[in-house]
């Protein structure tokens, strides 16, 4: 994930915001800002996160199938997106191969929604999640000058199943379904369409601090 910090000095800690480009379930632009250093008790900084990715969003013939109907004709198109939100603690590690270097957990948020296009085959609907996670992964940086760092990091995230809706379908892991297709379940579902589970975070970036 490719980023910037801008930090300022003020009472009590750092402050700091920043955009990053990287990997996360897709492309993912992430716009942020966090309190640094801010105890002086125990090292912990805090960031939160509000990100978008693009993705494939699923099996659009499965998708048609599960959701809508068994026709086959028309060519499908399909995208995905998903709204990510997400609340981090920092705390520093002391490892002597990897400068700098920060544990980083906290809580995940994320809305997802696939899109399904059949062209020629008038079809055309929406596959949606809202999900809970969590996230723990691990950040490096290694000084360039006073100013500028390079940032380096990844993670894993978890994401628990939810309802998915799509037309007038909806399947949840509990099993219930609001007029489910003959045939069809919640995990039919969840296999189809890749709305969030178990994620990989990767980044690669610069840190500037003022």
């Amino acid at each position: 994930m490719i980023g910037f910090l801008l930090i300022g000095e003020a009472a009590g800690g750092e402050f700091a915001a920043g955009m990053n480009l990287g990997y996360y379930s897709g492309t993912s632009i992430q716009l942020h800002a966090g309190a640094y250093n801010f105890t002086k008790s125990i090292p912990l900084s805090a960031r939160l996160s509000i990100g978008y990715t693009w993705l494939n969003p699923g099996n659009a013939a499965d998708a048609r199938k599960i959701f809508i109907n068994d026709a086959t004709n028309g060519t499908p198109e399909k995208h995905g997106t998903i709204r990510i939100y997400q609340f981090d603690l920092f705390y520093p590690l002391k490892i002597k191969s990897i400068p700098g270097a920060k544990l980083y957990f906290g809580p995940r948020h994320a809305r997802f929604k696939g899109n399904f296009k059949y062209i020629g085959g008038n079809e055309d609907f929406d596959v949606t999640s809202t999900q809970w996670g969590w996230g723990v992964g691990m950040e490096s940086s290694l000084a360039m000058n006073p100013r500028l760092s390079l940032l380096v990091g990844g993670g894993i995230e978890y994401y628990a199943g939810t309802k998915m809706q799509g037309h007038d379908t909806a399947y949840s892991p509990d099993g219930d379904d609001v007029n489910p297709r003959q045939g069809y379940t919640y995990d039919d579902a969840d296999a189809a369409i890749n709305q969030p589970g178990f994620e990989l975070r990767l980044m690669i970036g610069f840190t500037y601090r003022l």
